[in-house]
């Protein structure tokens, strides 16, 4: 660094950052900058519990200053030095007007420009409101004060507002990372599925080509004895048919009960069918929630004595029977069907279930019998999947869902975990009728509340 430039750091060390002066009586505040101390004393002078340094506008507790002396001496010995105070005395030089050549004095505060006597009498600021400087400077002085503490609570403020987008930046990253294990974590699951599905699909491909293969050969065995015996019966009726009268009445009998008794035997035949076919849910969820999703209602008709219904009919939870009974209702098993039925068709539902208990959801035919006690299952059209909760269940924070999908072609009910998305059962069978959302909780299960909800 040459001598000037140092010299020039020197002097801009010993000037006071508010009137840009060298330093009078110097102090020093808390974040260690340093002023005049009559300028920071006006400064701060109508401001109360709260200080901030006019450089970097730390906030002090309070008005004590530190005299700084050894300060006041190096700007003592700054001013003996003759180039930097010749520089000092050209910016203490007055400030001349452009046009005039006078002394600027005044102040124009329409305008906010700086003016000269000659200017105040001129048509351009005949009739403008007129100020002395050093009363002008005074006046935004404390105007520009009165901007700090706004513009400190609207640095905060602008603070908080990027610390809250910063937060849910990082809300959105954790997100779109969870998604991504859970694909993950589906795909794989899927995978493993298909595997599955594929490797029960095989076996019965292979069972089914060693029966047909068996059966064929049995029938081209029995085809071939057959013709065996027709050839046999040919050339001896052929070899009759050219023998004397004598010799061919000769055991006329026997050759015309084997040609009238003649069996040919049965032709094997069968139909390949495919006994495979991809459900829409091998697609994803996604898709067959977006796809195939219904909305349900409960039929209060149908609920047992010991469940009751919300008003909007989306929940049902157990409750003490109070021996009112419907003809409708099911009488053996706290449960409560689906307003709506399906005979045809893909359709899918998702179910909340809060509390603690045991609760069986599926479907069941239109026909399924009410006032029995025996137990539901496929054998009298009652197709459900058992779930019990608790309050040491997995999810905490969130209650239990459950999907269900209905291929009604394809004979399939199939159950879901919606908050981690993994596959959970399905039944497989034959719909001759009309099935019901089933909805049923065990008597037990006092504190448990069956939802429908819907994905929207």
């Amino acid at each position: 660094m040459d001598s000037a430039a140092s010299l020039a750091e020197l002097q801009a060390e010993a000037s006071c950052p508010i009137c840009l002066g060298y330093l009078r009586d110097p102090v020093t505040i808390e974040c260690g900058h340093n002023f005049c101390g009559s300028c920071i004393h006006q400064r701060w002078e109508d401001l109360q519990d709260f200080f901030p340094c006019p450089v970097c506008l730390h906030p002090c507790l309070d008005r004590n200053f530190r005299r700084n002396t050894q300060l006041c001496h190096v700007t003592d010995i700054v001013k003996q030095i003759p180039t930097l105070e010749s520089q000092r005395k050209l910016q203490e030089e007055k400030a001349l007007c452009e046009k005039h050549h006078e002394v600027l004095t005044l102040f124009c505060e329409k305008d906010l420009e700086l003016l000269c006597t000659q200017c105040r009498v001129s048509s351009d600021h005949r009739d403008h409101p007129l100020m002395p400087i050093e009363e002008a400077a005074a006046h935004h002085r404390r105007k520009l004060k009165s901007y700090i503490l706004p513009l400190m609570v609207d640095v905060e403020d602008a603070e908080m507002v990027c610390e809250k987008q910063l937060a849910k930046t990082l809300k959105v990253k954790r997100k779109i990372e969870n998604w991504r294990r859970e694909l993950h974590c589906e795909c794989k699951n899927l995978k493993c599925t298909l595997q599955r599905e594929q490797d029960e699909v095989n076996a019965s491909l292979v069972i089914e080509e060693k029966d047909i293969e068996e059966k064929l050969t049995e029938n081209g065995r029995q085809i071939s004895n057959h013709m065996f015996t027709l050839n046999n019966l040919l050339s001896e009726i052929a070899e009759k048919y050219l023998q004397t009268d004598l010799d061919l009445l000769t055991g006329i009998e026997s050759i015309h009960n084997r040609y009238e008794n003649l069996e040919s035997p049965a032709v094997f035949t069968y139909e390949l069918k495919k006994i495979f076919a991809l459900p829409p849910h091998y697609l994803g969820l996604h898709t067959m929630i977006s796809t195939f999703q219904v909305d349900l209602t409960l039929n209060p008709e149908t609920a047992h004595p010991s469940l009751i219904t919300s008003r909007d009919r989306k929940s049902v939870t157990y409750r003490t029977s109070n021996g009112l009974h419907n003809p409708l209702e099911f009488t053996s098993y706290p449960a409560v069907l689906s307003s709506e039925g399906f005979d045809a068709g893909r359709h899918f539902w998702q179910v909340e279930v809060r509390g603690t208990g045991e609760c069986f959801l599926g479907v069941c035919k239109e026909s399924f019998p009410r006032n029995t006690l025996t137990s539901p299952s496929p054998s009298n059209g009652c197709w459900q999947y058992q779930l019990w909760t608790n309050t040491c269940c997995p999810w905490p924070r969130e209650q239990l869902q459950i999907g269900i999908f209905l291929d009604y072609e394809l004979g399939e009910v199939s159950f879901y975990n919606m908050n981690n998305r993994l596959y959970l059962y399905r039944f497989t069978d034959t719909f001759t009728e009309k099935l019901m959302p089933y909805f049923s909780s065990a008597p037990a299960s006092e504190s448990l509340t069956i939802s429908i909800i819907r994905d929207k």
